[in-house]
């Protein structure tokens, strides 16, 4: 598994390794398979030998997915690895935002690499939301995009979803998986304001360009398919102790 130190590989390789399945865990760092997946080399092909199933979770927006995918995907031909599952975003092909298209260019990579393959796609994670909120709290009044909502979805929920997938012969593109409700950014920002004790008054900034309308007109969002069942006030609950609950 590449990224297998991250925010959904940790959970994924913990719900794997407890279900009995052996997971090698890829990332710059962690020993014995310390590997920089942009760079390739040696110890990429050492890392997937003998491996029957690759789970892509590593991912930076700073750059190199595209070269990161390439070099993975050429190990794991080298390596005859049976399938290649890849986790992405919902609406990478609806909205023109930069990361969003590197993700889709690393799913077409997957879908050409003449492994046997399976995409997911699922809305942002609670945590990522949270992370936003931190930041955009800092200041004394809390500026959010105008008329932008999301879905939001438990990391752990994703997880379980990916080792299902993982486990299973090559499924091509699934399912999208959605968070349970669908929530405007004030909703959503009240919400941790209400958790995290804070005050904070709300203004909704409107941005510009084709990523925001793409944004605002709700590509990232996938509400016929909203199979989570942990909800974000939940989220909040459970991490700062505090009620949570968006009130629309």
């Amino acid at each position: 598994m590449t990224g297998g130190t991250g925010v959904l590989g940790r959970p994924l390789t913990e719900r794997l390794r407890a279900d009995g399945h052996e997971v090698r865990v890829l990332s710059r760092h962690a020993q014995p398979y310390a590997v920089d997946l942009v760079a390739g080399g040696s110890g990429l092909d050492a890392a997937v030998a003998g491996v029957d199933t690759i789970v892509h979770c590593a991912t930076s927006p700073r750059g190199g997915d595209e070269q990161a995918a390439a070099n993975l995907i050429a190990a794991a031909r080298r390596a005859g690895v049976g399938h290649l599952v890849y986790i992405s975003i919902v609406g990478v092909d609806r909205v023109p935002f930069g990361y969003y298209r590197t993700k889709l260019a690393v799913e077409r990579l997957v879908e050409e690499s003449g492994l046997g393959w399976t995409v997911l796609r699922a809305t942002q994670f609670h945590d990522l939301l949270v992370m936003l909120f931190q930041i955009l709290s800092k200041p004394p009044v809390m500026l959010v995009p105008a008329g932008v909502s999301d879905q939001p979805v438990a990391v752990a929920e994703v997880a379980d979803r990916l080792a299902d997938l993982a486990v299973g012969a090559p499924a091509g593109r699934v399912d999208d998986m959605g968070g349970p409700e669908v929530l405007t950014f004030p909703e959503l920002a009240r919400a941790y304001l209400r958790a995290t004790g804070r005050r904070r008054p709300l203004v909704n900034v409107p941005l510009f360009g084709k990523a925001y309308r793409g944004f605002r007109a709700g590509g990232h969002l996938t509400p016929e398919r909203a199979v989570g069942k942990a909800t974000f006030g939940e989220h909040l609950a459970a991490r700062f102790g505090a009620a949570g609950s968006p009130r629309r």
